[in-house]
């Protein structure tokens, strides 16, 4: 239901992973919420949102420029459109990687209508003569366009009409501080609850039109790492499931069975993710170990190890990054069923007492 676009370092589609591939995409858009009432979680957000809107028109004015920042699949993308329906607003659509040249943002600037949204995905990863560009789009309405070059080039001032310009990045502390001040309002989207995620998938099974239980959308809430993709992506998996093995319905049985089929666990982990932890508590003893050598264990690239699994392992609290390296917690044992080893000869205790 609430989702965004990010680039990654995975290498394959991943049922977990924040990055929407085609289908998703498809799928998404009739999922989507329409307004800020459909939209679920948030709250401190969309309550805050929901007051720079009313607001605006109020005035009848554009509303500020807003930042939306936070992980993949929140609903970065699904609130930008709300802003758009909310001021009755048509919205351009682009990203920051296309943006490579001030002229492709004054080419997009230049075309814009009054009060339209500017929805700029990835931000972060604008070119800065585009980036510099937008400052005085943003603050003033307006751009200096340059004809000609060397001694003999001019800035023609290009006045632009009033716009909002609606900002996503998983990755707010790439953005200059110059970028990040002239945005009017300001927002971090952060994981869903269990609860907020089975209304997320209460709602997506009715559009979609398949018959769940209470039971089994609380199963796949549970595993769906606090991500509302993830959730709806779970969801079409475990349907299918349901339609060729069961009867159709949903329950916590049928979800956990299919679930257990493609390998996603009680936790939200799957295959690489427990990967990562055998190798660290087997081979390892739990660590410490460096990051390359863990990834040589588990036979993949120091960078998909890296940003695609220890993220989500650090914010579980499994793995720990230390300076001496990776650590497995006690709750790393304890969710793998393993005995960590006992403590040393000389008495001393590992990093988290095991």
């Amino acid at each position: 239901m609430n989702w965004d676009d990010e680039t990654t370092a995975e290498t394959e589609p991943r049922l977990v992973g924040g990055a929407a591939d085609g289908e998703d995409q498809a799928v998404e858009a009739a999922l989507r919420p329409k307004s800020l009432a459909e939209f679920v979680g948030q709250e401190r957000v969309r309550e805050q949102l929901d007051l720079v809107l009313k607001a605006a028109l109020a005035r009848g004015a554009t509303a500020d420029h807003v930042l939306l920042s936070g992980a993949p699949g929140l609903g970065k993308t699904t609130l930008s459109m709300i802003v758009a329906a909310e001021m009755n607003a048509p919205i351009r659509i682009t990203s920051g990687p296309a943006i490579q040249h001030a002229g492709d943002l004054a080419a997009i600037l230049s075309s814009l209508q009054e009060g339209e949204v500017l929805f700029l995905d990835e931000i972060h990863r604008m070119s800065r003569p585009a980036e510099e560009m937008l400052y005085m789009a943003m603050e003033d309405f307006r751009v200096d366009v340059i004809v000609g070059k060397g001694p003999g080039a001019t800035a023609i001032p290009l006045e632009l009409p009033p716009f909002t310009l609606v900002g996503a990045t998983t990755r707010a502390g790439l953005l200059p501080p110059p970028l990040r001040d002239r945005f009017g309002f300001t927002a971090h989207m952060e994981f869903y609850e269990p609860v907020e995620l089975e209304r997320v998938i209460h709602r997506s099974a009715q559009l979609l039109d398949v018959d769940i239980e209470a039971e089994g959308a609380a199963e796949i809430a549970g595993r769906s790492r606090g991500t509302p993709r993830i959730a709806n992506r779970l969801l079409r998996r475990v349907r299918d499931y349901a339609q060729v093995k069961a009867d159709g319905l949903i329950t916590r049985e049928v979800a956990a069975a299919a679930l257990g089929v493609y390998e996603v666990d009680s936790r939200g982990l799957d295959r690489l993710d427990r990967a990562v932890l055998q190798a660290l508590l087997k081979l390892f003893g739990g660590g410490p170990v460096g990051l390359s050598t863990l990834a040589v264990a588990v036979g993949e690239e120091r960078e998909t190890v890296e940003e695609v699994a220890e993220p989500f392992l650090v914010r579980e609290g499994l793995l720990a990054r230390t300076p001496r390296g990776r650590v497995a917690t006690p709750a790393a044992w304890s969710h793998l069923g393993l005995v960590p080893p006992q403590q040393g000869a000389s008495g001393q205790q590992g990093l988290f007492g095991a």
